[in-house]
Formats: structure tokens, sequence, C-alpha cells
């Protein structure tokens, strides 16, 4: 049974794991807990690279910390973790890495309808724990909701050079047209448990 994960609430964590067990409760609130500050590092590390690239050289000179930093980052989170981190959206600028699988759609399909509800995209979240044919997985996604600075490379009216860079690096980009308090898409991590 897949129900949001309200963190700190007993109820929520038993519908995620499917039992009452205090033992699982407790372990997906660790989980939790662990894709939360996953989240953390990969946010703040990124903003940290993609801050210092548009001080350097503008908007287009962000297009490669995207590119090139950003799956480098996630990757080496995942490594040191054990987790699979990274992120998905509706509307990808890199469909390789980045194109929901079923189960992500549905999430990222959910927060939309959250959204449109009136709930913030701000900590929006959602657990669960998944029968794979290796096992049980816990999946944990968070939305990203768009602000301010994401608009300069997601939003309705790029400048000339900056679509050129984009549509270099990304030909199958479907990332723009985004306005402040959409949800540009969500961090998604996974382990074995």
């Amino acid at each position: 049974m897949n129900k949001p994960l309200l963190a700190g609430s007993t109820l929520a964590l038993a519908a995620v794991v499917g039992t009452t067990s205090m033992v699982a409760m407790a372990t997906t609130q660790e989980d939790a807990d662990q894709a939360q500050q996953l989240i953390k590092e990969l946010a703040t590390t990124l903003q940290g690279e993609l801050k210092g690239a548009l001080k350097e050289g503008g908007p287009v000179n962000a297009v490669s910390v995207c590119e090139e930093k950003a799956p480098a980052i996630a990757t080496n989170l995942s490594e040191q973790s054990g987790w699979e981190v990274g992120r998905t959206s509706l509307k990808t600028r890199n469909a390789a890495r980045n194109t929901p699988d079923e189960w992500e759609r549905n999430v990222l399909e959910q927060f939309e309808s959250r959204k449109a509800n009136g709930e913030s995209p701000k900590g929006m979240s959602y657990a669960s724990v998944v029968d794979t044919d290796d096992g049980k997985v816990y999946r944990y996604m968070q939305a990203i909701p768009t602000q301010q600075v994401c608009l300069a490379c997601h939003g309705k009216d790029l400048p000339p050079d900056l679509v050129e860079a984009i549509d270099k690096a990304y030909p199958e980009d479907e990332a723009r047209g985004y306005s402040v308090g959409d949800i540009r898409g969500a961090f998604t991590l996974s382990k074995p448990l």
C-alpha cells in the first residue's frame, strides 16, 4: 500500500511499509531521514556549483554544470551512501539520465495533483516499499519547487545564446516554460532493504 510519508507520523509510516511493526516503522523513518539528508547534500552542492557558474559566466556557463557536474555529484553520493540518488521530471532536460520510470511518473503526477489541490510543493514527498525481482526496495521522492533562480535556464523567455547552448547540450530538452512555484521535478532515491 502506498501512502504519502509524513515525517514523524506513525500511522503514515505503518501504511508505507504495510505493517504495524515498530521495527519496520523505525527502519522506514530512518530511511526517510537518510534520504532527506542526501537530498539536502545534493541540493546544496548543486546550488553552490550553479551559483558559481552563474556568477562566473551567466546562464550559458551554468549549462555545463547541469550537464557534467550534476550527474557526477549524484553518482558520488550514490557511491558513498549505498543509495541510488538522482533527479527526474515529467519534462526532462536530459532524457537519457532523468526520464522517470513508471513508479516515479506516478509519484510526479501525484505531486502535480496535490499541488493543484492547494498543497505547496515545498517539502512535498512520497515514500514506499516496492517489491522488485531482487527483493524489497525503499523508494523516496521529494518535489523540487521552481525558484526564481531556476527561471534563468528553465523559464519562458530565454536569451538566444542560452537557447543555443541548451539545444546543443540537450537536443530533446522539454524543461522550459516554468514559473516560480511550479514543480520542476523531484529528487528520487532508492535503496535495497
